[in-house]
């Protein structure tokens, strides 16, 4: 018999109060206008400067629309302001998202919503900010013991709808520093590991967004022992956020903040620069 988990957590704001609905309902209506004006995904994405992919999810109601994507996909389609006119209940199902995931990771998701600067550091997988939606299924379909089917959709959900955190203007400062082993790991089959990779080109050609790679010919490492993320919450100081098999840390001591400021610090001057990464992840993708 199977041994399937089921996380313990509140209902989704979406699911309690019908938004999940409103953005099923604004993405069908957005991928009418957008073929009716016969535009590709990717002819609106460039309209609208933003991604293919985030199209895609809008269009599919697994992500919130910003209220600036609205506006500008209603002059990129001439409607009116058909879609602007959902902005209210956008930024209230915005503010509720909040709530969406796990107690033991909510202060941090709550935190991260709102952060001026984001800096992580991952030598596992490629970090959930830069995930694929493709990617993060196959995380936590493999994940053990094994979670149901609802809470891995849940999950999914979730994690990218954190990643509306590229969208938002004045832009907060992130930076990723992955390990090469991350890259090279094809999680989700060929397929989803190369949709993956392009992903991080897409996210990496940000100009709001510096992503390296240390590489496994490095013969020196400062921080060998796990992941981490350095935070500056809005109107606060730099903290630290560390996470092991599901037991969370948000660290605020100075003295513990400096050791991992320090670490991540060290690391980015061994890593390759970001131009380097781009071209080593473009031969990634030649090579497959």
């Amino acid at each position: 018999m199977t041994n399937t988990q089921r996380e313990e957590r509140p209902e989704r704001p979406a699911e309690s109060d019908g938004t999940a609905h409103l953005f099923r309902a604004l993405g069908r209506q957005l991928k009418f206008l957008r073929e009716r004006a016969g535009l590709s995904q990717k002819e609106l994405a460039a309209l609208v400067h933003c991604g293919e992919d985030l199209v895609s999810a809008i269009e599919r109601g697994v992500r919130t629309p910003q209220v600036d994507f609205l506006a500008l996909a209603d002059r990129a389609l001439d409607t009116g302001g058909f879609l602007s006119v959902a902005a209210e209940e956008v930024r209230e199902a915005l503010t509720r998202s909040r709530a969406r995931h796990p107690g033991w990771f909510r202060d941090y998701a709550r935190t991260e919503a709102e952060a001026v600067a984001v800096h992580e550091y991952n030598n596992q997988v490629i970090p959930g900010l830069l995930q694929t939606e493709e990617y993060a299924r196959a995380v936590f379909t493999q994940r053990r013991p094994l979670l149901d089917e609802q809470t891995i959709e849940t999950r999914v959900a979730d994690r990218m709808a954190r990643q509306q955190i590229f969208e938002r203007w004045p832009a907060p400062t992130l930076s990723f520093l992955l390990e090469e082993a991350a890259l090279q790991r094809p999680i989700g089959g060929r397929a989803v590991h190369r949709a993956q990779l392009q992903r991080l080109l897409t996210v990496g050609r940000m100009r709001t967004v510096e992503l390296q790679v240390m590489t496994i010919d490095r013969s020196e490492h400062p921080s060998l022992d796990s992941s981490f993320t350095l935070i500056t919450p809005k109107g606060r100081q730099e903290a630290a956020y560390t996470e092991t098999y599901g037991y969370a840390r948000l660290i605020t001591d100075p003295a513990e903040v400096r050791i991992f400021a320090e670490r991540f610090g060290i690391m980015r001057a061994q890593a390759l620069s970001p131009r380097e990464t781009l071209a080593l992840i473009e031969k990634m993708l030649g090579e497959q």
